[in-house]
């Protein structure tokens, strides 16, 4: 068994929170070389998304394995000091812990894990996304797995045609369920199409009996109690052979679909598919962006990657991102571009609710006046 980890921290944004420094993803492939050397890792390779760096891995210890975060977690330690001497922009803010714990769950590093079998040809693609939440994979992942206009091999594959069963986290409650699709299908939607709270935690084959996708569930500021920044999540999807074709898991992205992020985590926005030359959202800290790695893994080896957003076929989609955040834009302070009220709770809402309260009184009594208007 081979597990394939993607684990992603923002230690430091260069400039403000648009992309990440030389320096700090050079520091990161030189652990990743230590820890290949020492046996700990069979391979692993260093990418970013935006302000955020990625540790994609393999390895024989499983999921959630000790080692693995203990080593996630002292490299971004290392990039953290590295930018914070050179007074980068919100340096070590992912980390929320002074101390490694036993695994990263609740210490702010997202993080993506499968373990699995090798078949004689593995491809799987690791996407990674900047500026968004975890809710941003619930509409790809419902493409992919469970709608047939998207995936064809839904109708006409054998080892598909029986459907996929989601894992869904709500992360709200601190509670999961699965849903068998496609019976369950209509009852599902009604929970993922609220991507906020309701996030897809994994999903698998029900005819392979395999993990076929696996995402970062981590909320930041559910598990800090404030704002510091979006979560950025991850994903790991497997291709071919019973599973969706590489080209049937990068179909939703020609679509710029919208996502809660952008500015401040305050704003919906389209997402940008791009390259990696082009993850790197500047304007109104926005569009958000998504990469997407394509790799074959041959006895743990991580043969690529591939820039699988690299190909004009994407350009519609860039262009259409480019519109739709022209549009929103024109909104303003005013939903539908900022988020409703109740996502606003790590911002200055609660200190404004609280200051305020005294003003509010019952439409038929007389409105209190503002001090400054007596």
């Amino acid at each position: 068994m081979i597990t394939l980890s993607v684990i992603k921290a923002d230690t430091g944004g260069f400039v403000g929170h648009s992309a990440v420094h030389p320096r700090l993803t050079a520091e990161a492939r030189r652990e990743i070389e230590r820890a290949k050397s020492s046996g700990l890792l069979v391979d692993g390779h260093v990418e970013s998304c935006g302000d955020d760096i990625s540790l994609i891995m393999t390895h024989t210890y499983g999921p959630e394995a000790g080692l693995i975060h203990s080593f996630a977690w002292d490299t971004f330690q290392a990039t953290t000091h590295i930018a914070k001497d050179l007074g980068l922009y919100g340096a070590g803010q992912d980390l929320l812990s002074d101390a490694f714990s036993g695994n990263l769950r609740g210490m702010g590093p997202g993080y993506a894990e499968m373990e699995f079998e090798e078949r004689p040809s593995e491809p799987v693609l690791c996407f990674l996304a900047d500026k968004t939440e975890p809710g941003a994979w619930n509409l790809p992942l419902y493409k992919m797995f469970a709608d047939p206009s998207n995936t064809a091999g839904l109708v006409i594959d054998e080892k598909m045609h029986a459907g996929f069963a989601f894992e869904v986290y709500d992360l709200c409650e601190d509670r999961r369920i699965v849903f068998d699709c496609p019976a369950e299908l209509y009852d599902m939607l009604m929970y993922i199409g609220a991507p906020a709270r309701y996030v897809v935690h994994g999903v698998r084959s029900k005819t392979l009996g395999t993990t076929a996708a696996a995402t970062s569930t981590q909320r930041l500021s559910l598990i800090a109690g404030r704002y510091v920044g979006k979560d950025d999540p991850v994903m790991i999807v497997r291709c071919q052979s019973g599973l969706p074709a590489v080209g049937e898991a990068l179909e939703p992205f020609a679509f710029a679909y919208s996502v809660a992020g952008c500015m401040r985590g305050s704003h919906h926005a389209p997402i940008m598919p791009v390259p990696v030359g082009q993850a790197h959202p500047s304007r109104f800290d926005g569009p958000p962006r998504v990469v997407a790695l394509g790799f074959q893994i041959k006895d743990g080896r991580l043969v690529g990657p591939r820039d699988m957003f690299d190909d004009p076929a994407f350009d519609g989609a860039r262009r259409q991102a480019t519109e739709v955040m022209d549009y929103l834009r024109r909104h303003g302070p005013f939903e539908p571009h900022r988020l409703p009220l109740e996502d606003l709770e790590y911002t200055t809402m609660a200190s404004l609710t609280r200051r305020l309260s005294h003003r509010w009184t019952p439409i038929t009594t007389e409105v209190a006046t503002p001090a400054g208007l007596r």
